[in-house]
């Protein structure tokens, strides 16, 4: 639905004709290459690609995401001949976008390495650090072959400009060393699917070292192998895929970055697409704890220090937040209602960890409206949803929000879901019957 107000005739047209379809991602479509990065959340390549094509971008034009996540929005700009560039602050994505991004002309070069990286794999017990986190779903000797793996990948693909004196640079790592982990993370995936619980996100510890998963040394660089195969295949499969790619890519930077402290240059960028992190309380970073765990060494902060930075994050923060006035009326009644709600920890708990999302989220979008060009165009993909028998309608917040950064919504399109993770949780079902939600696709102007 447009809005009639709106100044501004290119602009104005460029919004009211974008092709929006639904953001709505179904894994049981993605195959051939995008089939090996199903990371949970996001929208489709489907999606982004037609709504790139619709923009009237023009070759060089910037197109942003700053929660780039498994770089959707970077490997279909890129693939239109578009400059992109992707933030993410968990330094699993940073890999998996980059992976991603590999081109097709690296195909042929997979497999050898592949039989270079498993032959080289050297199990080190004596160099084994006990507390590893592999360690938390996997036997010693398991946990040891597989960090044997890694540490060849890191040895023969990982150079001095991604592991620096000052520290590991994962904006630098190659496309093929990126490639090796998400294969590696998906053979770790598979051998810990036993401990998946429930909510998809969150993989649970077993107590005993007897539950641990375990496998042998040659099974695990099988399957790695097999992954690394079926990969190059499919990447090599890619060159003849209609209407998608052009014969010269445009670049694509992914950088490991925090949208609260990033500094975007002023005015520099044409189109920001990308969908900001749920207010559902997922655990983004406890649903990547397996790859976390694979990349350690590479590693800086812990996952608990990543996790009280994401926005959406299940901790408490540790200083005093106050609402602002710039996050509108909506949100305001919304947090009131929450703070009042007579269920356990609502004034508490829920409410701190609410503010904690709301001013992260009010703070990003400034930083992307100054980085966003006069008469440039923002699309959030955002979804609603409820605490308890609140709706949490986070659409209009951000709506509202944006408005107070100097961002005027021009059109919003929504597409009801009729299954959320919100019933997976019995205990919900006191408070509601249904459990569908709205994503709604916010297109916003900067005057």
């Amino acid at each position: 639905m447009a809005n009639p107000g709106l100044r501004g005739s290119r602009q104005k047209g460029i919004v009211e004709n974008l092709k929006i379809c639904s953001p709505k991602r179904n894994c049981r479509v993605q195959t051939g290459w995008q089939g090996f990065f199903p990371y949970y959340a996001g929208y489709p390549e489907t999606f982004a690609r037609t709504l790139l094509e619709s923009a009237r971008l023009r070759r060089g034009d910037i197109v942003l995401d700053p929660w780039n996540g498994s770089g959707t929005t970077t490997y279909t700009a890129s693939h239109l001949g578009l400059t992109s560039r992707g933030f993410d602050l968990n330094p699993v994505m940073v890999v998996v976008a980059r992976a991603r991004l590999l081109a097709a002309s690296e195909a042929d070069s997979i497999e050898p390495l592949a039989a270079d990286v498993i032959s080289s794999a050297r199990i080190g017990r004596k160099s084994f650090d006990v507390a590893d986190p592999l360690k938390w779903w996997f036997t010693t000797d398991t946990a040891l072959s597989i960090r044997a793996i890694e540490r060849s990948i890191r040895r023969r693909l990982v150079g001095k400009m991604t592991m620096t004196r000052s520290g590991t640079k994962l904006d630098r790592i190659s496309g093929m060393a990126a490639t090796f982990y998400v294969a590696l993370f998906s053979v770790c995936r598979t051998l810990a699917k036993p401990f998946q619980s429930s909510n998809p996100t969150w993989l649970r510890r077993p107590k005993k070292e007897e539950d641990k998963a375990e496998a042998p040394h040659r099974f695990i660089a099988q399957q790695l192998a097999d992954n690394l195969r079926s990969m190059a295949a499919a990447l090599s499969a890619e060159t003849v895929q209609p209407n998608l790619l052009v014969s010269d890519r445009g670049p694509s930077e992914i950088s490991h970055a925090d949208t609260i402290s990033v500094d975007v240059a002023a005015e520099s960028v044409d189109l920001i697409l990308t969908s900001p992190p749920y207010c559902t309380r997922i655990d983004y970073i406890a649903a990547t704890r397996v790859e976390l765990a694979i990349l350690a060494p590479l590693l800086q902060s812990s996952a608990e220090d990543l996790g009280r930075q994401m926005i959406g994050s299940t901790r408490v923060p540790e200083y005093n937040i106050t609402p602002s006035s710039d996050w509108g009326a909506t949100c305001d009644r919304f947090l009131e209602a929450l703070q009042k709600h007579p269920s356990k920890a609502s004034s508490g708990y829920y409410y701190l960890t609410h503010l904690d999302y709301f001013s992260k989220m009010s703070i990003s979008l400034s930083n992307l409206s100054k980085g966003l060009k006069r008469k440039g165009i923002a699309v959030l993909v955002v979804q609603d949803s409820f605490y308890k028998d609140q709706h949490n309608d986070l659409p209009t917040i951000i709506g509202e929000m944006a408005e107070a950064q100097g961002l005027a919504l021009a059109r919003r399109e929504e597409f009801h879901l009729r299954r959320t993770m919100a019933g997976i949780n019995p205990r919900a079902r006191i408070y509601r019957a249904s459990f569908a939600a709205v994503e709604s696709v916010l297109c916003f102007c900067k005057n």
